[in-house]
Order: C-alpha cells, then structure tokens, then sequence
C-alpha cells in the first residue's frame, strides 16, 4: 500500500453543518486537498496544538499523550486509512520500540494526538482519489483562503476583537491572556498571544 503524506492547510467553520468544522489536508507533492467534517471539540484540541497553546487543565488528547509517555510507547504516524459510505476512518500507530501495534480512531482525535507526538499524516492513493479535491493552480484567492483556515471559527466579530487589540497595554494583554486560558478560551488566547509576540 502507497502512503501519501498530508500536511494540515487549515481548519474552517463547516458551511454545512451547523457547529462543525472542515479540517482541510493538502497532499505534500500534488495539488490534492482531502477535507474531512469534524466536531467543536476535536476542531478545539487540533487549534490549540497549532497555536502552541498550553491549556490550565490537560485535554483528553493530552492526557493520551502523558498516558504513552508513562507506559513507555510513543505514535510513529497517523493514517488515515479508509473511506467507507461518506464517514472516514484512521489508525493510530503506536510502538513501544519493539512491539508495533494499531488503534482504531476517529481521523480528527488521530490527528489531535498525532499533532502532539509531531509524528507524520498519510493516507492513500485510493482515499485521495475518491475524496480528495484537485486544485490545478494556485491562485491568490486560494492562498488568502489557507491564511484564513488557520484558526477555527475566524468570523468577522473576532477580527474586529483582534484589530482591538492594538489598543491594549502590553500588561494588560498578559492579563487577558491569563483570563482568557483559565477560562480555556483558547481561541482567544491565541489572538492575544499573537498580538503580545509583534510587540517583542
């Protein structure tokens, strides 16, 4: 089987789907994109790995993350391994440096836990062929539209949040970085956080 290695373009508020989020992968040599619909919370966990950000309280993919550490096993890759009627399927694959083993998962915990093990996503030819769409050239539009996906549900309130900002002190943006992760809004947190790194 030919693995296909995926790099994350983005994430967006599904357009479908009401409280759903189009996590969009892009083929690492090709013109390919393979979006996949996923849940707030799985959307969540993937952003604040992207962001870099620490939650006050460990996420569930986290705490998969402190549970391998402290059985001495580690994620190797994530496939996303099968497309069956509409619904995705992935596989997480695991070592314990002398045993290989698979587990069964959801693409979008697959990929939440793998982001956090910085492990390699694939998938295959196959998948990419009967889900993935073809972007034959790249446009400025497709590229402002990368920037946008980074962040999940970036609507035009919260731009407006970010543009205000600016008028905020450095000490009081530290504070409001601290309130925003005790109240694990961590999207907001990392518009904070991003406002408080142009400024150092």
């Amino acid at each position: 089987m030919e693995k296909i290695k995926l790099e994350i373009l983005g994430l967006s508020p599904s357009q479908s789907q009401t409280g759903s989020f189009a996590l969009v992968l892009s083929e690492e040599n090709g013109n390919r994109r393979l979006p996949i619909i996923i849940g707030m919370f799985e959307a969540q966990a993937i952003a604040i790995e992207m962001e870099h950000i620490t939650p006050n309280r460990p996420m569930t993919h986290d705490l998969f993350k402190s549970f391998a550490r402290a059985f001495d096993f580690t994620v190797e890759e994530i496939l996303i391994s099968d497309l069956r009627e509409g619904i995705f399927f992935a596989k997480i694959v695991c070592t314990d440096g002398i045993r290989q083993k698979t587990v069964d998962a959801r693409p979008s915990d697959a990929i939440a836990i793998g982001l956090r093990f910085q492990v390699p996503i694939y998938t295959t030819n196959q998948i990419l062929s009967e889900a993935g769409i073809t972007t034959t050239e790249a446009s400025d539009a497709d590229e402002q539209e990368a920037e946008e996906l980074v962040e999940p549900s970036k609507t035009r309130p919260q731009k407006q949040v970010k543009s205000g900002l600016k008028d905020f002190t450095l000490d009081e943006l530290n504070k409001m970085l601290e309130d925003a992760l005790a109240q694990e809004e961590y999207e907001k947190a990392a518009k904070i956080r991003d406002e408080i790194s142009k400024r150092n």
